[in-house]
């Protein structure tokens, strides 16, 4: 849709598009970032042009800013940091229109247990036990800078419960799945179907552990994605 955007407000300009911080599908985005790579002339007037592409854009696409970069600058290359949210409540069945943004775990959790198993996260680790189909060439090790349960304060509606949560991951690069894994992972300790040890052990670089339980995509939010 964006590139179909583009190129009606282009008016035949040749163009091309690279974008970061892609979802699964039924992922949500808070933001992403796209770089657009013009043939033959620039943008006179990038104010003018964001209002011209919001005006034209899906209702449920909004582009935020709009900037000049250098020639060598690569959007999917250059050191960035995602930061994902992952939106959840527990015990009981909420309205059905916070289903899009909003996973409903309806057994009982343990959350303040969640919370010390989310920190176990944080750091440099072998996390291909939560790799989705890892492969025997993949790089494993990664470093997660944040990874915590906190009160939901950010998405907030009428309908929505009155206690929520997000697990809050912070980090330069993700494999496939891998949020959603994690926070499986944490939905089967708040179970008490696994325990802290299971987790840490799963960190180690001898693990062959396999996680099995891969979250619901609808509660992850692709909150932002930071520059150096």
């Amino acid at each position: 849709m964006i590139d179909r955007t583009l190129k009606f407000i282009l008016e035949g300009q040749s163009f091309k598009t690279l974008g970061a911080g892609r979802t699964d599908a039924m992922v949500s985005a808070n933001e992403a970032a796209l770089e657009l790579f013009l043939k033959d002339k620039p943008i006179e007037d990038l104010t003018e042009f964001l209002k011209l592409f919001n005006h034209n854009l899906p209702q449920d696409i909004r582009a935020l800013s709009i900037i000049e970069v250098d020639k060598d600058f690569n959007i999917i290359q250059n050191s960035k940091i995602k930061e994902y949210h992952y939106v959840f409540s527990e015990g009981q069945k909420n309205h059905p229109f916070c289903a899009p943004i909003l996973t409903t775990i309806l057994e009982p959790l343990d959350v303040e247990l969640m919370k010390q198993g989310a920190k176990l996260f944080e750091g440099s680790h072998n996390f291909k036990t939560y790799c989705y189909r890892p492969t025997e060439t993949g790089e494993f090790h990664r470093t997660v800078d944040t990874a915590e349960i906190i009160d939901n304060t950010l998405y907030l509606a009428n309908f929505f419960p009155k206690e929520s949560f997000i697990f809050r991951v912070r980090g330069k690069g993700f494999m496939r799945n891998q949020i959603r894994l994690m926070f499986g992972a944490l939905i089967k300790l708040g179970r008490g179907e696994i325990s802290l040890d299971y987790i840490t052990n799963s960190l180690l670089d001898d693990s062959e552990e396999t996680m099995d339980y891969i979250a619901p995509a609808s509660g992850l939010i692709l909150h932002a994605v930071e520059y150096d």
